[in-house]
């Protein structure tokens, strides 16, 4: 994807803010984020707010699996500390700053107009066995209310994320994935990209006087 989910942006654009420091950060599955962070700022920039850094970190992938491991694991020891190395970054540049009109935009890798599509897919891609019990973790853990808490067979197609949490959550291990769309970009996923990216950050500079 490597674009802001559309499902986010929508509520992106309720934020009202004037000269607000922010801080934009995004996270991948070991591809690529592509223009996410760049769009995140500027969405961000033209609710009023004010950037003063962005970082981009790799998280496993929601197609992760034993099966197709996609930066399983992370984030790791090493990402949790360059997160707090990034922390300490931010507190640095707060605390040099006496007005947030001395901090200037921020240069930030992507294309404009943005490469990809903030539409996730509407796929009917997990398939469910006899071991599942009803025992409702499926439905209580989705971020979207996309699955049914009577009836955990049951997936709003127009909600579904493709998160997976569903399947990742199940006690049972019930929940797969189907062969088709999802099941054949995790395989893809699993074999171009095995090389271990790094978590980037950037800020922005100070204007002088």
């Amino acid at each position: 994807m490597g674009r802001v989910p559309l499902i986010l942006i929508e509520w992106l654009h309720e934020i009202k803010a004037r000269n607000t420091p922010v801080i934009c950060i995004v996270v991948y599955g070991n591809r690529v984020y592509d223009d996410a962070l760049l769009e995140l700022k500027d969405i961000l920039t033209k609710r009023g707010c004010m950037p003063i850094a962005c970082a981009a970190y790799i998280g496993e992938h929601s197609f992760s699996s034993s099966e197709t491991p996609i930066a399983e694991a992370r984030p790791d020891a090493s990402d949790l500390n360059h997160a707090e190395l990034f922390g300490v970054k931010i507190k640095e540049k707060l605390l040099s700053v006496s007005s947030v009109d001395h901090i200037s935009d921020l240069n930030i890798p992507g294309n404009y107009p943005y490469r990809g599509d903030s539409k996730l897919w509407s796929v009917d891609f997990i398939a469910i066995s006899n071991e599942c019990t009803q025992c409702g973790i499926c439905a209580e853990g989705c971020p979207v209310g996309a699955i049914d808490s009577e009836n955990s067979h049951l997936i709003d197609q127009e909600k579904c994320i493709t998160c997976c949490a569903c399947i990742k959550n199940c006690p049972q291990n019930a929940r797969t994935m189907k062969t088709g769309l999802v099941k054949d970009a995790a395989m893809r996923l699993n074999k171009l990209y095995k090389e271990r990216k790094e978590p980037v950050f950037f800020f922005s500079n100070i204007k002088s006087g």
